[in-house]
């Protein structure tokens, strides 16, 4: 009974639907006409894992050799020698200040060089080789150009694809297509395989931002299918996409030393990102759901919490954009820096002199094109 009262007042038409609209509504029937129903949404959690086995399979089988062919090494870095005092110390503080390495001097009779040379091979056992970057943009550059092309195409008929009232005219007995079930399903589960591959993916210094932008959009999605939300949901879906292939060919041109086409390609990723995202999506989607829905339909419980999520993802682009602004400033002002990531580093250099010296000189760190600001 306790699980009944919880199931009813979480489902409550009150809060889901407008007035004088019932769940018997949307139930569907024998007559051509689909509504959503919650029972598919076991679909993407299904779905995730095949994206996942195809990631694979796409990473091994075609971009590793188009990596190799354009000379980027799948080489791991050399392992340190194992020493338990400054593994200790290490697990503590990756960057060692002065005083740890003095301390450190007289546990271990090394000297200061041949210490600080340790913690940065150290450092880089944890990063993630050229390879794996090159392959993992590669995959995210094919599934969002992919995915971009398909929306575009399923939704270029559509009447709210240009005319954003659209989305509210009727509603909620809006019709699903096959077309709009599957761009749903697909992007549903894409976002699902992204949550746990996130934890073996390159680590970024977004990583928390990036990890709550896909319980947002997942949230977003899968509210917006239980309340027929889906034409507004597809708009989203679409000014996403649009921007994101942009980047992944910017990483990848940058890992094959195509230098000059990263800074293309990443300029007009920082354009179409200001367009797509800081422009169409409160202009075009907000609006919509803020007044031209409370125009035709009325306001609901639902819409506010719908509305909740979307603003969440506008401050996400925002904070994002301002990376890209700092990265385009400093490129701008100064002259022959490259296009760099702010959000992870690359591996540190160990040069001959300090393998043969047991030294190392002063950290260094470059950084690479941004990996996935997006979705």
């Amino acid at each position: 009974m306790a699980l009944m009262s919880v199931y009813d007042t979480f489902w409550s038409e009150w809060f889901w639907l407008p007035e004088n609209v019932t769940w018997k509504h949307l139930e569907n029937k024998e007559d051509g006409i689909y509504y959503p129903q919650t029972r598919d949404l076991y679909i993407p959690f299904v779905l995730a894992f095949v994206v996942f086995a195809i990631r694979k399979c796409f990473e091994s089988f075609i971009a590793k050799p188009i990596g190799l062919y354009f000379g980027i090494k799948d080489g791991k870095p050399k392992v340190v020698q194992p020493n338990s005092a400054l593994e200790n110390s290490y697990k503590v503080k990756k960057f060692p200040s002065e005083e740890t390495i003095k301390a450190l001097e007289k546990q271990t009779d090394l000297s200061e060089r041949q210490i600080q040379r340790w913690f940065r091979m150290r450092r880089n056992q944890e990063r993630p080789s050229q390879m794996k970057r090159f392959t993992e943009a590669s995959w995210r550059f094919f599934f969002y150009f992919n995915i971009f092309v398909y929306g575009v195409a399923v939704l270029w008929d559509k009447p709210w694809f240009a005319d954003s009232i659209q989305c509210w005219i009727g509603y909620p007995k809006h019709h699903l297509s096959s077309g709009v079930f599957w761009y749903y399903m697909i992007e549903i589960s894409f976002y699902w395989s992204l949550m746990f591959s996130q934890f073996m993916d390159v680590k970024r210094k977004d990583f928390w931002e990036m990890f709550a932008h896909h319980c947002a959009t997942i949230a977003l999605l899968t509210f917006s299918w239980c309340g027929n939300f889906v034409r507004v949901g597809t708009l989203v879906l679409c000014i996403h996409d649009a921007v994101d292939y942009w980047l992944e060919a910017a990483k990848m041109a940058k890992y094959i030393k195509a230098q000059r086409l990263c800074d293309v390609l990443f300029a007009i990723f920082g354009v179409v990102w200001f367009i797509t995202r800081l422009v169409l999506y409160p202009t075009k989607v907000m609006w919509s759901t803020y007044f031209e829905c409370k125009q035709i339909v009325g306001v609901f419980p639902s819409i506010y919490f719908f509305n909740g999520v979307l603003v969440v993802l506008l401050i996400l682009h925002a904070y994002w954009f301002s990376l890209i602004v700092t990265v385009a400033y400093t490129v701008l002002s100064k002259q022959g820096e490259e296009v760099t990531d702010i959000r992870s580093s690359d591996e540190e250099e160990v040069s001959e002199e300090d393998s043969s010296r047991n030294g190392s000189g002063d950290r260094k760190q470059t950084n690479h094109v941004n990996n996935s600001v997006s979705k």
